[in-house]
C-alpha cells in the first residue's frame, strides 16, 4: 500500500510539472499571438502606406501629364506667335528692299 501511495505521489508531481509546462506553453502561444497580430497590423499599415504612395504617384503622373499638356499648349502658342511675327518680318524685308532700291 505504501508503494502505491509513493507512486501516486510521484505521478502527482509529474502531473503538476506537466500542468506547469502546459501553462508556460500557453503563455508562449499568447505571446506568439500578440506578435502575429502586431505583425498583421504592421503589414496592414504597409499596405495602406503603399496605397497612399500609389495615389501620390498617380497624382504626380497626372501633374506630369498636365505639365506636358501645358508645354504642348505653350508650344502651339509660340508657333502662333511666331506666325504673327512673321508678316512683320516679311514687311520689314520688303521695306528694306524698297529703301535699298531707292538708294541705289
Amino acid at each position: 500500500m505504501a508503494i502505491y501511495r509513493i507512486l501516486k505521489a510521484i505521478n502527482g508531481i509529474f502531473n503538476a510539472i506537466y500542468g506547469l509546462v502546459k501553462a508556460i506553453h500557453a503563455i508562449f502561444e499568447a505571446i506568439y499571438g500578440i506578435i502575429k497580430v502586431t505583425n498583421n497590423i504592421n503589414n496592414g499599415m504597409n499596405g495602406l502606406e503603399n496605397a497612399i504612395y500609389g495615389i501620390i504617384k498617380v497624382t504626380n503622373d497626372i501633374n506630369n501629364g498636365m505639365n506636358g499638356l501645358e508645354n504642348a499648349i505653350y508650344g502651339v502658342v509660340n508657333v502662333i506667335y511666331s506666325f504673327n511675327n512673321s508678316p512683320n518680318g516679311i514687311v520689314n524685308v520688303i521695306c528694306g528692299l524698297n529703301i535699298f532700291s531707292k538708294n541705289t
